[in-house]
């Protein structure tokens, strides 16, 4: 069984950058769809940014411009780099990945992905 553990989340003021990182139990991250997807307190669960075996990356609107999805294939890490935080960023991150095969088609399918990890805080106060 997979498993993704999240780490990096924290409290910042808008405007600063944190650093998301994702470890998989596993020998690589270079085949698969991976992504991050996020859920604020009484809201739905949102895509935030996806990446593809041949570093293909997809943004939500909502985050373009400021955050930066990447991997190390060598440490079979997951990242997301946030910067230009606002407080409606402010939510619990996860990160997921899906099975071997299946493309990334769109960041509203990440939370679906069968392999997810528990979570990493992220607050950001104005």
């Amino acid at each position: 069984q997979v498993q993704l553990v999240e780490s990096g989340g924290g409290s910042v003021q808008a405007g600063g950058s944190l650093r998301l990182s994702c470890q998989l139990s596993e020998y690589t991250v270079s085949n698969y769809c991976m992504g991050w997807f996020r859920q604020a307190p009484g809201k739905e669960r949102e895509g935030v940014a996806s990446i593809d075996r041949y570093n293909r990356t997809i943004y939500a609107d909502s985050v373009k411009g400021r955050f930066t999805i990447s991997k190390d294939d060598a440490k079979i890490i997951l990242y997301l780099q946030m910067s230009g935080l606002k407080p409606e960023d402010t939510a619990m991150y996860y990160c997921a990945r899906n099975v071997f095969g299946r493309r990334c088609a769109s960041v509203s399918d990440l939370p679906g992905y069968p392999y997810q990890g528990q979570g990493t805080q992220v607050i950001v106060s104005s």
